[in-house]
């Protein structure tokens, strides 16, 4: 059973990851029963048809045979950072009962970083009597704690909470190295990596820009939020002006301000909302190099990948990467680009430079032998159902012989 606060016809981090480890689940028989909220990401309300998005306490069949559970949600602002905890509170609380129905399931697994979708797992695995497996895809709370999302008294409590349910999982499944060794660190002991990644098999490889292109782009694409800090890249491209141009799509938070920003300093940008399929491959085609940005002043970042960085890998364009830690070093191992401190000078006199040398925007196939090697689902897929196995196999024997007992 996987608990998630977001999953298909959405288009979302988790949707996209667990969209593809559920299809391989199901290939290989597994049965997957999802719960989940009603449809309603990323504008916090429903903006599909009921038979796509499902309706609350309802039961669905998915894209790959999987069992989708309906939860209702309560309908609030995107862009509100409270509001969308107490959807997912509310949410969470709802998912108990539904997650009661169907047949027992085998483990149940949470993914974050929804914080209360973890409390949920644990109490449905002890009503159960079923392994708990923690997926985090953030670095909590590490994350919390650097972007002072709750201070004081809250914020311990926040953290004891995080620390309570990871140390009680049966498994703690992190998609970064690096913070699967900041658990082991504070003495979790069941932790693996199964990292982000795409499927190899339907993202095209792209030629090199052209030689002579006059004009030089770039392009981001992802969450427009405080954890990208992408006013960086507003500034750059108005420190280069003319010659240059920067496209930026995607929603978040910051989004307002940014667009606030490009018009106050008249910077050469322009935005569009979440694109999908052929418009996203289109602005592949367009640009010279792709973003992947993670600001450098949140420690917990340093062993944080963007989930955007495979498919940039993957598609062969030259990747500007304003990263450092984990992330910084899978650029550098795939030799996909250039990695660039995080400030606007910097990078636009990486730009500068590369729009001088166009040579250097040849990224070659480099970057998606590395995907092909680390983070193709097909094969972390495979990874991902040897751990929840294993849990499952001793589950039974410690229950086996409590029952001699």
């Amino acid at each position: 059973m996987l608990l998630t606060h977001s999953y298909w016809p959405e288009h979302s981090p988790p949707q996209r990851r667990w969209a593809s480890l559920t299809r391989e689940f199901r290939r290989a028989g597994w049965d997957v029963d999802v719960v989940a909220p009603v449809a309603h990401y990323p504008n916090g309300r429903r903006n599909l048809p009921r038979r796509q998005a499902g309706i609350a306490f309802s039961h669905q069949r998915g894209l790959h045979g999987e069992t989708i559970r309906r939860v209702p949600y309560l309908r609030h602002m995107g862009t509100s950072s409270l509001a969308r905890f107490a959807d997912q509170l509310f949410s969470a609380m709802m998912s108990v009962p539904v997650g009661l129905g169907g047949k027992k399931p085998d483990a149940i697994l949470a993914t974050a970083p929804s914080l209360p979708t973890l409390a949920t797992g644990y109490v449905l695995s002890k009503l159960r009597r079923v392994p708990f497996i923690v997926e985090m895809r953030d670095a909590w709370p590490d994350l919390a704690r650097d972007a002072r999302i709750v201070q004081g008294s809250v914020k311990s409590i926040v953290e004891h909470a995080v620390d309570f349910l990871q140390q009680r999982a049966d498994l703690v499944v992190t998609v970064t190295e690096g913070f699967a060794d900041t658990l082991q660190a504070r003495g979790i002991k069941h932790v693996v990596t199964v990292s982000n990644g795409l499927d190899l098999h339907t993202v095209p490889f792209l030629e090199p820009p052209v030689l002579d292109r006059q004009e030089f782009r770039a392009l981001y694409l992802g969450n427009h939020g405080k954890s990208q800090k992408l006013d960086i890249l507003i500034r750059a491209s108005a420190l280069l002006g003319e010659g240059f141009h920067l496209t930026l799509v995607g929603q978040g938070t910051t989004r307002p301000q940014l667009v606030k920003l490009a018009r106050e300093l008249n910077a050469p940008v322009t935005f569009y909302p979440s694109l999908h399929g052929p418009a996203v491959l289109e602005k592949y085609r367009e640009t010279d190099t792709c973003i992947v940005s993670l600001r450098d002043d949140w420690k917990s970042f340093e062993t944080t990948v963007p989930s955007k960085t495979y498919e940039v890998l993957a598609i062969g364009r030259h990747v500007t990467a304003i990263v450092r830690g984990e992330a910084e070093r899978i650029i550098r191992e795939a030799n996909a680009g250039d990695v660039v401190h995080a400030n606007p000078e910097a990078v636009a006199q990486l730009w500068r430079e590369l729009a001088q040398d166009r040579r250097r925007l040849a990224a070659g196939r480099s970057g998606r032998d590395w995907v092909r090697e680390h983070a193709d689902y097909a094969h972390l897929a495979l990874q991902y159902m040897q751990e929840i196995a294993t849990v499952v196999s001793k589950n039974s024997h410690a229950s086996g012989r409590r029952e001699a007992r």
